[in-house]
């Protein structure tokens, strides 16, 4: 059992507690982070005369060759460790020698694990953002495909208003803008570098923490040490964020399942994003859908239980927050997956326009439409409203679109209608009336994915 603290101990611990207790089985995954860590630590120390020039140059030396190896797989990490600090220090104390042991100096683990999640956190959300603007992408480009594809809109999964594809898929596009928006904004709170913030109280030794944050690619090092070794709101932000970002997934997955059904056939999912059932033959199955719905409970349940973990912690650090990893790094990796064929499956499915227009058109989706028509003729609108609602339940009875009733049967309902009922009443021309801000009309829909267009080409070049 190779563990860091055993001067003050006149027991072995009990192999049971060792197990319970190591967490080397899955912080291994920090491993490169923790390299990264030690290196800049290593440079700031010699810089600050706390180590020689050729002690320094001895851990470099054989922390970079450490790093090299366990890329080849010439060395692997593995063996009992109590934590992946310790197995670094370790193989590193045995290549080097005592120089080894210095590295050390006016560090703890407290502050070493803290900056090594804090750098893999880091990473992995600049990462999870660009898989974010990716979909982005995709779900621009369908939508300058189809700002012409009509649909039906819906609210309580009952046909509401006429729109176009491009505009319902305009709606995630949002949703996952803020997503793309959350991310940044959560990276500049995660730019700190608590390194040399020692157990909790700093260190005697003359540190220079703002130079070992900019050795690491961080702004600045955290302003407080406590709060170094016993922050996680980073980690709690970014588990926030993702259960965000997989509740629109999420979202969209439930409308992708259903448009793939028999009963809507709005779009077919690709052959490669779909699988079969074992007994009935006909089956295509949605099942990248059905597993991001799915996956979406992971993620929530990361976020409660590191909320849990941390709410009734006392300052500063406790071994309870050795419970942040797993659960976050299974959170971080779902995310990433989701994201990943979820694209793929939206980019490679196909719409089918026809069917969509002709269910637009079969759910009185233009009644709205035809109120307006009515208040143009001065008709009060609430008067308006309760004539084409008996103009509804007329074409129920008769088995008729709105626009298949007759001029008499219209007048009947009202002499305001005329012979430019027909033309007011076209699913075309109801979307294309929609222009305010945001609307599915043609020049709306213009000036929104030019706004969409300019947002992308203002996140690309900042990442």
């Amino acid at each position: 059992m190779a563990v860091l603290w055993g001067g003050r101990f006149t027991k072995e611990t009990e192999q049971e507690v060792f197990l319970f207790n190591e967490s080397f089985s899955f912080d291994k995954r920090l491993i490169y982070e923790d390299i990264e860590g030690s290196l800049a630590h290593a440079a700031m120390l010699v810089r600050q005369g706390i180590l020689t020039m050729e002690e320094g140059e001895a851990i470099k030396r054989g922390l970079t060759e450490i790093r090299d190896d366990l890329a080849s797989g010439a060395l692997l990490p593995e063996g009992s460790y109590e934590d992946v600090h310790s197995f670094i220090e370790a193989v590193l104390t045995e290549r080097i020698g005592e120089a080894g042991k210095k590295l050390h100096t006016g560090r703890s683990r407290n502050d070493q694990v803290a900056l090594d999640m804090r750098l893999y956190t880091k990473k992995q959300a600049m990462r999870i953002r660009e898989r974010v603007l990716k979909l982005l992408k995709t779900i621009y480009g369908l939508m300058e495909e189809h700002t012409e594809t009509i649909m039906p809109g819906f609210t309580h999964l009952q046909k509401a208003q006429p729109t176009t594809l491009a505009h319902h898929l305009g709606t995630y596009f949002e949703m996952l803008r803020r997503d793309y928006l959350r991310l940044s904004d959560l990276l500049k709170r995660m730019d700190e570098s608590p390194l040399g913030s020692g157990a909790l109280a700093g260190t005697t030794y003359p540190l220079d923490r703002d130079f070992a944050a900019r050795e690491l690619g961080f702004s600045t090092a955290t302003f407080h040490s406590m709060d170094g070794v016993s922050d996680r709101d980073y980690l709690l932000e970014l588990l926030s964020a993702l259960s965000i970002l997989m509740m629109h997934l999420s979202r969209f997955s439930e409308e992708i399942i259903l448009w793939n059904s028999n009963e809507y056939r709005f779009l077919e999912l690709d052959d490669a994003y779909s699988t079969g059932s074992s007994i009935m033959p006909q089956k295509k199955n949605p099942d990248i859908a059905e597993l991001v719905r799915g996956k979406t409970g992971r993620v929530y349940g990361a976020l409660v239980s590191l909320l849990t973990v941390m709410k009734g912690l006392p300052l500063a650090y406790n071994k309870d927050m050795q419970e942040d990893k797993e659960l976050s790094f299974d959170a971080m990796d779902t995310a990433m997956s989701c994201l990943a064929l979820f694209d793929g499956m939206l980019a490679t499915a196909k719409f089918h326009k026809d069917i969509m227009r002709k269910s637009a058109a079969g759910g009185f989706t233009n009644a709205t439409d035809a109120a307006d028509y009515l208040v143009g003729k001065g008709v009060a609108f609430r008067d308006a409203h309760g004539i084409i609602g008996r103009m509804v339940l007329l074409c129920i009875e008769k088995g008729k679109t709105i626009e298949e009733l007759s001029i008499e049967e219209l007048k009947e309902l009202s002499p305001a209608f005329g012979e430019d009922f027909y033309e007011a009443v076209t699913l075309e021309a109801c979307v294309e009336r929609r222009n305010t801000k945001g609307a599915p009309g043609k020049r709306a829909m213009q000036e929104y994915l030019q706004a969409c267009k300019d947002f992308l080409k203002y996140c690309s070049r900042s990442e």
